[in-house]
């Protein structure tokens, strides 16, 4: 994942498998039970925390942006996740779930990107949200 600077245990996209320049995005994640979140969250019914579902959405949402910008994360560059709206969750995330992410542009304003994000797992929709991201210079 060139188009961004998390690596594990905070990468949360395994793929990207569609993608529309300045308008959407399509990635996955292969949930396995070895995430070192499971062993906490719960160790009898393993379930994906909502906020890295979350996290998963907002990861997506950075590689649109920087593929729209045609540009890669820099030592000198942060892409900040500043807000979120309208977040629901509808089902669990589990070991052995394909997270599919999708992601799309509803607009930019003054370096500030709106996106509306939802996770599912086999056509079935697990979350959903309205994500703002923001991209700065910090050299």
């Amino acid at each position: 994942m060139q188009h961004l600077p998390h690596r594990y245990p905070m990468l949360l996209l395994d793929r990207v498998l569609d993608y529309t320049k300045d308008e959407r995005l399509t990635a996955i994640k292969n949930v396995t039970i070895n995430e070192p979140f499971f062993a906490g969250h719960f160790p009898n019914r393993p379930v994906m925390p909502g906020v890295l579902i979350l996290e998963a959405m907002a990861q997506a949402c950075a590689v649109l942006s920087f593929r729209s910008m045609e540009a890669l994360p820099t030592e000198n560059s942060v892409y900040y996740f500043v807000g979120i709206d309208k977040a629901r969750f509808r089902r669990p995330v589990e070991p052995g779930d394909q997270l599919q992410l999708d992601v799309a542009i509803k607009r930019r304003m003054k370096g500030v990107w709106l996106f509306e994000g939802s996770a599912s797992v086999a056509g079935e929709l697990c979350a959903s949200a309205e994500l703002m991201c923001t991209y700065k210079d910090i050299a």
